[in-house]
């Protein structure tokens, strides 16, 4: 990494950190950019010019949340399906206690469902997940554009990473610990994704 990539890196982690500080302290809707531009010492320009919308500010991990599963998917092992590797990736993230997929403690996850606009965006994330993940199936299956079947696979895939963000983000906000969350969205998992082995077991084997 060049001196100058380096340096916006920088700049966009403490922008990022100092914005989740005042969400935290304050709310994300009590909290405005000018505020966030002033504890980050940077001007207001450059907080928009790293962070297109506010929502951004405080989920700052569209790229690596989106793009998730369909990596999961591109770098599967040999002889291993879609359906496979994401179970075989969501739970190793459910024994890492992995943020993206939802233990993010009970002060963010409060931050988060107490905010519309936030829960909205978020909305938006497991959407263009999706979109990401039938792109790639279309890809490793080389299917033709106007193929529905990825976009099928995607949509029942996805459901089941939505439904377990879900169900961690609730269990979170109801005092639980990240111990007893993971036991228990462990077993959801396997529930989960071993519903789909009849449809999807066989599908998109690299």
């Amino acid at each position: 990494m060049g001196l100058r990539e380096l340096k916006k890196r920088q700049t966009r982690e403490n922008i990022s950190n100092h914005a989740t500080r005042l969400f935290l302290e304050r709310g994300f809707d009590n909290v405005t950019i000018a505020q966030v531009a002033a504890a980050a010492q940077v001007a207001k320009m450059t907080v928009t010019n790293y962070f297109a919308r506010k929502e951004d500010l405080a989920l700052d991990l569209h790229d690596v949340f989106v793009e998730l599963p369909a990596k999961t998917v591109r770098d599967r092992e040999p002889g291993e399906s879609a359906l496979a590797a994401l179970r075989r990736a969501y739970l190793a993230g459910v024994a890492e206690h992995d943020p993206v997929i939802g233990f993010s403690g009970p002060e963010f996850a409060r931050m988060i469902t107490d905010s519309p606009a936030l829960v909205a965006r978020l909305r938006e994330f497991h959407d263009d997940r999706e979109k990401a993940l039938a792109l790639v199936l279309a890809e490793e299956t080389g299917v033709e554009p106007d193929d529905i079947r990825p976009r099928v696979a995607a949509a029942q895939l996805t459901s089941i990473h939505r439904l377990l963000f879900d169900e961690t983000l609730r269990r979170t906000l109801d005092g639980h610990d990240n111990d007893e969350i993971a036991r228990i969205v462990d077993d959801y998992a396997r529930v989960a994704f071993g519903a789909l082995e009849p449809v999807l077991g066989d599908y998109a084997v690299k």
